[in-house]
């Protein structure tokens, strides 16, 4: 005899919850992620739904996720970055309910959501229409309301809704972009991830009293963000 259909839903609800708990507690929070807001956060936001449905499986692996039928999608940066790298991003950052927060490199939405459930509002820029008007339709679905998303390119862009209490980068840069740290508040943070392949280290910047302090706290990768350019290489 089949279950009915509303109990078959409430079974595949149960099973994805229980398996988004195991990615909490068993690849996020021994990750140093121990803020409990975050942490409430991870566990309730539908992770799911910012997969293409072609990798929905791998929705709660510690993996990087192409958002493109493309072989090369996460070398391009068309990717989700794993969740441990998203959720520790965020309990680094330490934001506040009254905060407004610019991520750039938007991708499926999933880390703008996150960050929307920890401050005022979020900004996040996509250089890729396609992926942008993906994002949307995602938050929207997920009740992200006090996100906006905006096709640019996160390095030229002129932020003309500056200055913001965080940055983040959700991807790799060669080095941190100087005119972005002209746009963050005084008490604001910039939170990137800087360097080259083999090991690039997530560096936080911070802007206090007009100056300026830099942390590396940890180690990992990830694909670049376009548009963004390499170090200046001198040449004899």
């Amino acid at each position: 005899m089949s279950l009915p259909f509303n109990s078959l839903v409430d079974a595949t609800q149960d099973t994805l919850a229980h398996t988004r708990y195991n990615m909490v507690e068993q690849q996020i929070r021994p990750w140093n992620v121990s803020d409990n807001t975050v942490l409430k956060v991870l566990h309730s936001l539908r992770r799911e739904d910012f997969v293409p449905p072609a990798h929905y499986q791998k929705a709660f692996m510690d993996i990087e996720i192409p958002l493109r039928d493309d072989a090369f999608a996460i070398e391009r940066g068309h990717c989700m970055l794993a969740p441990k790298i998203d959720a520790r991003m965020a309990n680094d950052l330490q934001l506040q309910p009254h905060e407004r927060v610019l991520e750039i490199g938007t991708g499926s939405g999933y880390m703008a959501a996150l960050l929307s459930r920890l401050c005022q509002d979020v900004t996040t820029l996509e250089i890729d229409p396609e992926l942008a008007e993906t994002a949307r339709e995602n938050l929207a679905t997920a009740e992200c309301h006090n996100v906006t998303v905006r096709v640019a390119d996160g390095s030229q862009d002129s932020l003309s809704d500056s200055p913001f209490d965080a940055i983040v980068l959700s991807g790799s840069v060669a080095q941190i972009p100087e005119k972005l740290l002209a746009h963050l508040k005084d008490g604001g943070r910039l939170i990137a991830i800087v360097g080259d392949l083999p090991m690039m280290r997530v560096t936080i910047v911070r802007k206090q009293g007009g100056q300026l302090t830099t942390t590396t706290p940890w180690d990992t990768v990830a694909p670049r963000l376009q548009g963004f350019a390499d170090k200046s290489k001198f040449v004899f």
